[in-house]
């Protein structure tokens, strides 16, 4: 099963492209089914002529029921039905004796085979080959039932139960083990080779890290491009900012000249329009070099999160190499790339940022939560690739939120949110089951303002420092309420509470103890008064039965956002 579209197709059921394809290729199966069966008639035993009318005193045995019963399995009910539907059509027209029974009976052995295909869908699995024959078995005896119980003649529908019953249960039972057996070798090998590839790509994130960190230029752009080119296996690789060309390795590269402007018009539309572009020809590419021997490419738009500063760009001499897979891929790397662009500008500027109290907080990224997530997800990757995929992308949405809350003092609670989720994602992977975590947020105050951080801050204090080395029962619950015309953030948990020694003192200045400093909360306590006064200042509740920190933020529309940043930077 090497069809790289039919693969996509069995590893993404759900999808409407899916559904249509999987319902034509097993309702041609099915017909096929119809056509290639035996004769059975009184007195004798024949082979079916393609596309011959069959006369009333005969019938057909054939495979069709396995082809009706594997759409179902493999595709859902829609599918199931849909093929049962037109096999049975189909199989009506064709003739013989009481063709009516083969219509009722393909309509119900699809929808029933898709009963137990929406089973394992829901699971996201296909079933066991044990599984399957059983399936088929049960699926035959509903069209021996249908043979028995709908004939016109009762006599002679039970003798062609008996002539028939048995051979076609074992045909079928073993053709639906074979059959899924043959799928799930398949969606093996594919996770197999997926978590290959995703492990490549984590060392490679890991490689250029310092190197994008450094800024977009030749030096790090043509060893980034060459590591690239090394891990993706295309044909080419092209970085550049949004004028030359300042990386260029593989195929083309003799007119791909470092240094030289710009040489395809795909590379420019791509930094007006800042939306990944994807190229099937040498004229949708743009090259207007005859010899060229690119076909196909993908070209990505890199940011430092304000502006484009240039493109990312894939290559193929064989246009049938770029794939659905490679786009996506390409996609989830320029994401993680113009990430780290972004973490190298905000490093190289940490030393123009003049007002520290309001700033040191947002200023900060830490490498650590970085490698050690990284390393997370080269262990999940060995057991669930695509939980894997879901964290790498929850990691890159972690740091660009990061990076927006840097440039802005306010931002709206969805994107405090969102960074939030993207983070105990990412810890919840780190520690299963460790943490119950509960939002009380109103959809009516996603678009309200708040300090940027607020949320992430307490909420990862709480979990670094509230449970200690308790494994069970940690909950968190954060809130935000309305009183008046203000708002009530609250991070609650139920640890061991904090000792009164010192907790007049956090928020206030430096802590020393055995869990921490108290920095972030310090930090996060001056932000709060130097935008809103003192009366945002952090509330602390703390028992034995757990802590609660609460501030009053001011109801803010986005029109009055400006006016707060204005005065504070």
């Amino acid at each position: 099963m090497n069809n790289d579209y039919l693969k996509h197709m069995l590893l993404n059921r759900r999808q409407t492209k899916s559904v249509i394809g999987l319902s034509l290729i097993f309702s041609a199966f099915a017909i096929l089914s119809n056509i290639t069966g035996v004769l059975i008639s009184f007195d004798q035993l024949s082979f079916y002529p393609l596309f011959g009318q069959l006369t009333d005193e005969v019938v057909i045995a054939n495979t069709r029921v396995l082809s009706i019963g594997v759409s179902g399995i493999v595709g859902g009910p829609l599918v199931g039905t849909m093929v049962g539907i037109l096999s049975g059509i189909f199989r009506y027209f064709q003739g013989g004796t009481d063709p009516h029974i083969y219509l009722i009976s393909s309509i119900l052995i699809g929808s029933i085979g898709g009963a137990f295909g929406h089973a394992s869908i829901k699971k996201q699995t296909y079933l066991t080959p044990f599984q399957g024959a059983g399936v088929a078995v049960l699926l035959e005896l509903v069209q021996m039932a249908c043979i028995y119980f709908l004939s016109s003649n009762r006599v002679m529908g039970a003798n062609l139960v008996q002539v028939i019953m048995f051979p076609m249960m074992l045909v079928n039972s073993v053709g639906m083990s074979i059959f899924l057996s043959i799928i799930l070798n398949t969606i093996r090998h594919e996770e197999g080779l997926r978590a290959i590839q995703t492990q490549d790509v984590l060392q490679l994130t890991k490689e250029t890290l310092p190197l994008f960190g450094s800024g977009l230029n030749p030096e790090n752009a043509q060893k980034a491009a060459e590591l690239i080119h090394k891990t993706m296996k295309v044909s080419a690789v092209s970085i550049t900012n949004r004028k030359d060309i300042l990386a260029f390795t593989g195929a083309g590269s003799d007119h791909h000249r470092v240094g030289s402007d710009l040489v395809t018009d795909l590379s420019r539309q791509a930094i007006t329009e800042g939306e990944m572009l994807v190229a099937h020809t040498r004229a949708e590419i743009g090259c207007h070099c005859e010899t060229c021997p690119l076909e196909g490419a993908i070209v990505l738009p890199l940011n430092d999160g304000n502006d484009i500063v240039g493109t990312l760009k894939y290559y193929f001499t064989d246009d049938d190499q770029l794939t659905e897979v490679e786009q996506k891929w390409a996609e989830g790397l320029s994401e993680i790339f113009s990430t780290q662009i972004q973490l190298g500008k905000v490093d190289s500027q940490k030393h123009l940022l003049k007002q520290a109290e309001l700033r040191t907080l947002q200023g900060q990224v830490n490498p650590h939560f970085f490698f050690n997530t990284i390393n997370t997800i080269s262990a999940v990757m060995r057991f669930d690739p695509d939980k894997a995929r879901r964290l790498l992308i929850k990691l890159s949405q972690y740091f660009r939120a990061n990076l927006t809350g840097n440039r802005q003092i306010l931002v709206q609670v969805t994107n405090e949110l969102e960074q939030v989720r993207a983070y105990l994602e990412i810890e919840e992977a780190r520690f299963p089951d460790k943490f119950e975590i509960s939002f009380d947020i109103s959809e009516t105050l996603h678009h309200v303002l708040i300090p940027s951080f607020l949320m992430q801050v307490l909420v990862e204090n709480a979990i670094h420092h509230a449970f200690k080395e308790r494994e069970t029962d940690n909950k968190i619950h954060i809130a935000l309420k309305p009183q008046g015309e203000n708002l009530i953030f609250s991070v609650e948990d139920n640890g061991y509470g904090i000792p009164e020694s010192i907790i007049e003192k956090l928020g206030r200045e430096v802590v020393e103890s055995a869990e921490g400093t108290g920095t972030a909360l310090e930090n996060l306590n001056k932000r709060l008064v130097g935008i809103y006064g003192t009366k945002s200042e952090l509330q602390i509740e703390s028992s034995s039965d757990g802590t609660k920190v609460s501030a009053l933020i001011p109801y803010l529309s986005e029109k009055e956002k400006m006016n707060h940043e204005n005065s504070f930077s």
